[in-house]
């Protein structure tokens, strides 16, 4: 195993993309003219979750990861509009805006579905895509959508204090690095002139979205996956109650391009939990 460096090394910069009346933050590492590599968040996340894994790619990449829209510094839109067709669209949008033409995709969760369904209608962007626990049926019947779908009900909307909401995300998140924890404190809330806590991402949007009963919103990523002509890595948390052992194996069976790794002692939140390996 490689140690890694805790702190990144590689200075960020970020810049808002247009993509239809909204403007989508975006975070840059690395000489724009190397190798693109573009990275998408899960459900609840931020850009900034790549932190630790760009100070890495970035030697020798050009980075770019997006605060999808309703979080980080990106414009909220309407509830409506939290559904992944709107996601694929800002991702076309954004590296349009880029002018990256050939890149590699990688994505976390609802990330992961964003990019499998972007590589079933913009093929030929790209050179390779890395799909972090998730897979077919995982936002709809597995025992980790169950949870996302009790943890966006029962989320409190204010804490009265930093204390108050760290103690919260160390219940939420149990196997998390305490560094991970104050990156979701730093990424993910606001810190009142009352010392109180808020929300930073459209809490009550996306929710609305993420519980609409409409089963049909939740894309079937079968088709992707089995028309993926791209190398793709698959990878899966040992301990995910997301994306299932069977599912995954499932998957590489399915398409000779998906090459597939548990990475232990990992969560959901495969890149939070063990990061190194």
């Amino acid at each position: 195993m490689v140690k890694i460096s805790e702190k990144p090394s590689i200075s960020s910069r970020e810049r808002f993309i247009s993509s239809g009346k909204l403007k989508i933050n975006i975070v840059e590492w690395g000489n724009s003219d190397a190798r693109p590599i573009v990275m998408l968040h899960g459900l609840r996340s931020y850009a900034r979750t790549w932190d630790r894994v760009a100070s890495v790619l970035a030697k020798n990449h050009y980075v770019v990861a997006l605060d999808q829209r309703g979080r980080g510094r990106s414009d909220w839109g309407p509830p409506s509009n939290y559904f992944t067709e709107y996601y694929v669209e800002d991702l076309k949008n954004v590296v349009d805006g880029l002018r990256l033409e050939k890149f590699l995709l990688l994505g976390h969760s609802m990330g992961g579905a964003t990019s499998l369904m972007f590589s079933q209608m913009y093929p030929s962007y790209l050179e390779g895509m890395v799909i972090e626990d998730i897979g077919p049926g995982s936002s709809a019947s597995s025992s980790g959508a169950d949870r996302i779908k009790k943890e966006l009900k029962q989320t409190p909307r204010l804490f009265r204090s930093r204390t108050e909401a760290k103690l919260f995300w160390q219940q939420e998140r149990p196997g998390s690095p305490d560094e991970a924890i104050e990156q979701r404190l730093n990424y993910m809330m606001i810190e009142g002139q009352d010392s109180k806590m808020r929300w930073r991402y459209d809490l009550e949007g996306i929710a609305t979205a993420r519980l609409n009963p409409d089963d049909s919103k939740i894309p079937d990523l079968w088709p992707p996956i089995l028309k993926l002509n791209t190398p793709t890595l698959l990878l899966r948390g040992g301990n995910s109650d997301f994306l299932s052992a069977e599912i995954m194996f499932e998957m590489v069976k399915s398409n000779p391009n998906i090459t597939a790794f548990e990475i232990s002692g990992a969560s959901h939140y495969v890149h939070d939990d063990n990061f190194e390996e």
